[in-house]
């Protein structure tokens, strides 16, 4: 019931949507000659009917579809968001009418024709659906980028790090959501990528699948191939438990997670759960830490337990963290584990949209997360955001290209 009511406020929504963005179509078509209006406007209500239909059905339809879903789900998003935009301009125009009319009705001077507003009008709308279709093409070009794997090169200095670890080369990569991939001889181009590095050490910081362990079976021989002198590491993401989707029981549940852990082990990775291992390279030792999914933000889950995790590293004079969401890093590891000098994080993806510059980045997902690429530094503590291997939700990547992460310590 409370779901058919949902539906219900979807739909006149969308209804509702349509007809204001239509204003638009109407006021940009003014000059034009009648058949092409009626060619315009049968176009944007046959293409409106088709979306709020597909809205409507997508849910009903079998898990089987879910990649088509996905792209059916991103075009259906970029329409209305491409609405939405229109409408901000149109809103922008429509109060400003309404301050005019205000101001008219209460004058004592009759007011002309104003012609300026006229042409006001037909702007606005035109920069409105102009942007709102930008964005929609966008997230349309975006659909050819998921698999295009981006090099981000860092170099990180640290006066602490032993001596025998200086010019050491780590690989991080993280949430390559398994379930979403449908092109292995891609993905596998990627794994070509990180080993042509030569990697003294790989890293990877959670959600290797969507929801179940099972969808690794396609990619398990492809990521096995991973490969370095000082090892594979990994933890787990906020994904991997398969806290999004409906068990019978518990122990389903519970046997799923310990399938990924065994499909990790069999690939050759050492999963790291609230623990630390040691790493030697000469005479030098430094401490890698992995601990569970611990997040600040409500809506995720908090199993990461840094009290067992870090004990019995006080010894060594350099620490890496594994930890999947960037949060964690301000919330707890900043101001209750200090001597942590580099936290490798992800979770965010970039949003798999946004635009990036020399010296400038943006994403919507930075009104979510303070850290949420790259790298950053407060004091003498640093944290690294990769930026993801894989994606979900939306079947692409704008401006927020895959990465594979290859810092070089100094």
């Amino acid at each position: 019931m409370r779901s058919r009511r949902f539906t219900l406020i979807v739909v006149i929504v969308a209804i509702l949507l349509d007809i204001y963005v239509f204003q638009a179509i109407k006021t940009i078509t003014q000059g034009m000659p009648t058949r092409w209006r009626t060619i315009v406007f049968s176009t944007y209500w046959g293409l409106s009917v088709v979306a709020l239909a597909t809205l409507i059905i997508l849910p009903y339809l079998h898990w089987q579809y879910m990649r088509v879903n996905s792209y059916l789900m991103a075009i259906i998003f970029g329409i209305y968001i491409a609405k939405l935009l229109t409408v901000a301009f149109l809103l922008v125009d429509d109060t400003r009418r309404l301050i005019r009319w205000v101001i008219a009705r209460f004058s004592t001077t009759a007011a002309g024709p104003d012609e300026d507003a006229i042409s006001r009008s037909v702007f606005l709308s035109w920069l409105g659906l102009g942007l709102g279709t930008g964005v929609f093409g966008s997230l349309l070009y975006g659909f050819g980028n998921k698999y295009n794997y981006k090099l981000h090169r860092v170099r990180m200095a640290f006066e602490n790090l032993p001596a025998s670890f200086k010019g050491l080369k780590i690989i991080q990569i993280s949430d390559i959501h398994s379930g979403s991939l449908a092109n292995p001889e891609a993905v596998n181009k990627g794994i070509d990528l990180i080993l042509a590095e030569k990697p003294d050490l790989i890293l990877f910081t959670g959600d290797l699948v969507n929801d179940l362990a099972t969808e690794v079976k396609d990619y398990k021989a492809i990521f096995g191939r991973l490969e370095a002198p000082m090892g594979v590491f990994s933890v787990l993401g906020n994904h991997d438990y398969g806290d999004y989707v409906w068990w019978e029981t518990p122990e389903l549940k519970e046997a799923n997670l310990d399938h990924l852990r065994q499909i990790q082990q069999e690939m050759g990775w050492r999963l790291l759960m609230n623990e630390h291992v040691v790493l030697q390279r000469g005479e030098g030792q430094i401490a890698l830490i992995g601990i569970e999914n611990w997040s600040a933000k409500a809506r995720f889950p908090k199993y990461g337990r840094m009290d067992l995790a870090c004990p019995g590293t006080e010894k060594y004079p350099f620490k890496i963290l594994m930890s999947h969401d960037p949060s964690h890093w301000d919330a707890e590891v900043r101001p209750q584990y200090p001597d942590i000098d580099l936290m490798l994080s992800g979770h965010t993806h970039g949003m798999q949209y946004g635009v990036e510059l020399p010296g400038f980045k943006w994403s919507p997902v930075q009104f979510l997360y303070k850290q949420w690429a790259g790298l950053y530094q407060e004091g003498r503590q640093r944290l690294y955001v990769n930026r993801g291997y894989g994606f979900i939700g939306y079947p692409g990547r704008f401006g927020i290209l895959p990465e594979i992460t290859v810092i070089e310590l100094a």
